[in-house]
């Protein structure tokens, strides 16, 4: 039955590429024979304003990601020279997975060409040594690690004014093995990745078919993927953050390289999708410029909101902020007062059919107090199968009602749901109220409510029906926070959470994630109920 849950929102052509691409032969074999037959077309370097660095991953021959390092050089490392660099660079092995596999695609991607103070013959060693070491069974030919890579190495050969014959014939193999296999069978912002390194793949090389091909792919998925308030259709703040990038980068190749005619109707559209993903980020951004994690979402990962609304500024996109569109289909509706900002989850966990970065946290919310996080989303630590992913993306490591002990999703096998919660919304505005089926098995609805005052936020929960029923409504304090008990609630840091309708209320630890591979030990206020709840934050 889970399986059966998990399969039957797939779209028919992700079923259809699941199938095709398992039987599929001789795409990888493809690199191979493009690049041994010479048969690339000459890259044109491409003209490029400054672009958001990268944060620094590979410094002393040393690479980090992810919180972990591992050095393939000889120590002490060599100064960077042709020479020297070349001959040190050739022990790397792109396929090391000691780490798991996202600290592998993450080797793959070639962010650190990108990195501040990255040398232009370092650079270019690190390139040759990939080219030399890339075979046809290569994580490194898989679409994903492909896409981000092509743009990574276009940027850095375009701002270095290099020229190489044997680096453009290896990177048109691999563009080529990526406009046989785009991501059809995962969509989401996966394939919206193939479409973006599409466009800067066709403009480097100038290849009209993988423009025409990469400008049907951005119109019908940026269509999709960006709903009407802004948010990318995923619902995770960091993706949001991730494609925005892209998106802008996108802008900035249109507007400085004239490569194709017509070009234009297609940047004024990117930068229309563009200006409404700005006006999301802004809405849901809190004061000190973080981002609430909300579903997959940690720090370190993407450019933050403040270097994407400076890099939007430079390209003249988004300019009127003042417009800000309100919080609606994305689910979340995130309210400001003078002491306090919370964001409230009552949407649906993502799109049926990708779902992979959803967490079971419906009716969840999160808040910061005078600018400081308060009550907080546990976080994703690791993209790992098994239980810490599982418990990470469980309903009781978020701040909501759980039901006999069970997940109001059913999260599992890392990226997959089956059974999912339901949502509607039924009251919207300065108070907020919704309730959600995902416990129907128990024959139980759980409706909450929010009220919004200057020296107080009311939650209100009901757990209506079932025989028996245990609920649980979860409290996660940021770890910087000592919360203590007292009779008849929890105080912390100055605020009160006073409960009415409790039968009994406990701390209890767990592991905030403050990024991959990297968490620490905080305090969750657990609070047992039957039937209704009434919590009272207090912030005087």
């Amino acid at each position: 039955m889970r399986l059966f849950h998990t399969l039957r929102y797939l779209k028919g052509r992700q079923l259809f590429y699941q199938l095709y691409y398992r039987l599929q032969r001789g795409v990888a074999s493809l690199y191979q024979r493009d690049e041994r037959a010479g048969c690339a077309r000459s890259g044109v370097g491409l003209q490029f304003a400054l672009f958001i660095p990268k944060a620094t991953s590979f410094e002393g021959g040393s690479f980090t990601f992810l919180h972990r390092s591992h050095s393939f050089l000889p120590s002490p490392f060599p100064s960077p020279s042709p020479s020297s660099s070349t001959a040190s660079f050739s022990s790397i092995d792109w396929e090391f997975s000691l780490y798991g596999k996202l600290w592998t695609y993450n080797l793959n991607y070639f962010d650190f060409l990108l990195q501040s103070g990255m040398e232009r013959e370092e650079g270019l060693a690190l390139i040759r040594s990939f080219v030399g070491g890339l075979r046809k069974e290569s994580v490194g030919l898989e679409p994903y690690p492909v896409s981000l890579r092509g743009i990574n190495w276009i940027k850095f050969l375009s701002q270095h004014q290099l020229r190489s014959a044997e680096i453009d014939r290896s990177l048109y193999a691999q563009y080529r093995v990526l406009a046989h296999r785009l991501e059809y069978h995962l969509l989401g912002n996966h394939l919206l990745e193939n479409a973006f390194s599409l466009l800067f793949g066709a403009c480097y090389f100038r290849e009209p078919v993988w423009y025409e091909k990469a400008l049907r792919l951005l119109s019908s998925e940026l269509d999709e993927q960006v709903l009407a308030d802004g948010a990318h259709f995923e619902l995770s703040p960091m993706y949001h953050q991730i494609l925005l990038e892209r998106l802008l980068d996108s802008v900035h190749l249109l507007q400085h390289n004239a490569c194709f005619p017509g070009q234009d109707e297609l940047l004024r559209f990117l930068q229309g999708k563009a200006a409404v993903m700005l006006s999301w980020l802004r809405a849901i951004s809190f004061a000190d410029g973080s981002i609430p994690h909300l579903n997959d979402a940690t720090d370190g990962i993407a450019p933050c909101s403040v270097e994407l609304f400076a890099y939007a500024d430079r390209l003249g996109v988004g300019a009127e902020q003042g417009s800000a569109l309100p919080l609606r289909e994305s689910g979340y509706r995130k309210f400001t007062c003078a002491g306090y900002e919370c964001v409230v989850d009552v949407g649906r966990i993502g799109p049926d059919y990708i779902p992979g970065h959803a967490h079971a946290d419906t009716l969840s919310f999160v808040m910061q107090v005078h600018d400081r996080p308060f009550l907080v989303d546990t976080g994703t630590s690791t993209y790992e199968k098994g239980a810490l992913r599982d418990e990470e993306r469980g309903t009781a490591a978020h701040n909501t009602v759980v039901v006999n002990g069970c997940n109001s999703s059913d999260v599992w096998g890392g990226f997959r749901v089956g059974r999912r919660a339901g949502v509607k919304v039924l009251e919207s505005g300065r108070n907020v109220m919704a309730e959600h089926d995902g416990y129907r098995r128990f024959g139980v609805v759980h409706r909450r409510g929010w009220g919004f005052d200057e020296e107080c936020v009311v939650v209100r929960d009901w757990v209506k029906g079932g025989v028996g029923v245990r609920a649980e409504a979860r409290f996660h304090f940021h770890h910087a926070l000592v919360p203590v008990v007292y009779e008849g609630g929890v105080r912390v840091d100055g605020v009160s959470l006073r409960f009415s309708g409790a039968e009994r209320v406990e701390l209890v630890p767990y592991r905030q994630a403050l990024g991959f591979n990297t968490t620490v030990e905080a305090l969750c206020a657990v609070v047992h109920f039957r039937g209704e709840l009434e919590t009272v934050i207090l912030f005087v």
